[in-house]
């Protein structure tokens, strides 16, 4: 572990963990993250983003002079379900273009409370039909989503599964949230050595999200659902993390029904460390390990010619479709899907509780 990682852990304990949480209201918590915004460095001249209007889910266009016209990542932010959005992440789905020479179209879902479950899950959707309605490939796609983004990234391969539409060629989660029963052994056992997020944090916006949903449906928490026939899929977590067994039991999940899944735990790394690529080294290598994965799977060629120079011509805009109801979602979730986790907590390293090791 390098350096700068150390002295990032340091100060994200004195920034962020020490922070009363419990005593912060939703628009305070936006209003941090409002200046955190102001503080991401743009991405370079050269990366071109286009606002637009994927069937009413707004959305941004990512591309730089490495992406492919006709190969793209649907990325899907973090923050809880109540907070964030594309431009907290411009530092890093440039890169990620770049790493995947892909375009990475990243989706502006609609937020908790306001918009409670299954809102997020309905852009979600409907900006992967939009981008495959547009003649993009399936098999040239991969979905992408960071710890509630990454929970939503197997949200949305489950309903497009059920209801019969092209899942997409691989996927990538990073430090994911996938169990909103909060049942992760790692939420207790990591409290202390995570140097991010507190063991207590998570609790403090489920009900936020939730609004009365059952928190172990399977398109409300993926670890509970039946993953097969889900595409390949790699998995980042740190191994200090309060959420680590929601990726661990995840991948386990996904083993057992046959899926191909990846699992790296990277030593002492905090929750999504990828975001911290201007200051840590362990944050690039990640990222070029995700562009390997993606590319190897969305049938990336380095002989054949590239579009890269065509235009990016979007609608732009984008006004809000109203979300699905929690009773429609239910009716449609095939019994399968219903399944319950029997072995929940396998398959956890030994040295799990602030471990050292990794699985790479």
């Amino acid at each position: 572990m390098s350096v700068r990682s150390e002295l990032l852990r340091a100060g994200l304990r004195w920034l962020i963990k020490h922070r009363n949480h419990r005593d912060l209201t939703i628009e305070q918590h936006r209003r941090f993250i409002t200046v955190a915004e102001r503080l991401v460095p743009d991405p370079p001249p050269t990366t071109r983003t286009i606002p637009v209007d994927a069937d009413g889910v707004r959305a941004d266009m990512i591309a730089t002079p490495a992406s492919d016209a006709d190969r793209h990542i649907l990325f899907v932010h973090g923050g809880a379900f109540i907070i964030g959005s594309p431009n907290l992440y411009r530092h890093l789905t440039w890169r990620i273009a770049s790493a995947a020479c892909a375009r990475v179209m990243a989706v502006d879902y609609r937020l908790a409370p306001e918009h409670p479950f299954p809102a997020a899950l309905e852009d979600v959707f409907t900006a992967y039909n939009w981008l495959v309605a547009r003649g993009t490939d399936p098999g040239r796609i991969a979905v992408m989503g960071d710890s509630a983004g990454g929970g939503l990234v197997f949200s949305l391969m489950l309903r497009l599964r059920d209801e019969g539409h092209p899942l997409p060629a691989a996927a990538v989660a990073l430090s994911p949230w996938t169990d909103l029963a909060l049942t992760g052994a790692s939420l207790r056992m990591n409290a202390t050595c995570d140097p991010m997020l507190r063991g207590d944090d998570p609790p403090l916006f489920v009900n936020d999200y939730l609004a009365g949903a059952d928190p172990r449906a399977p398109y409300v928490s993926p670890l509970y659902s039946d993953p097969a026939g889900l595409p390949p899929t790699i998995i980042q977590v740190g191994s200090d993390e309060v959420l680590r067994d929601d990726a661990v039991r995840m991948a386990d999940r996904m083993r057992e029904a046959g899926c191909q899944v990846e699992l790296e735990i990277w030593p002492r790394m905090p929750h999504v460390w990828h975001v911290f690529v201007p200051l840590i080294p362990e944050a690039r290598r990640a990222i070029e390990r995700i562009g390997t994965f993606v590319r190897d799977r969305t049938g990336y060629e380095t002989a054949a010619p590239r579009a890269r120079s065509a235009p990016i011509n979007l609608p732009a805009g984008g006004r809000r479709r109203r979300a699905a109801t929690v009773h429609q979602l239910k009716n449609s979730v095939p019994p399968k899907t219903n399944d319950p986790l029997t072995k929940a907590g396998s398959a956890i390293p030994s040295r799990a509780n602030c471990s050292h090791t990794t699985n790479r």
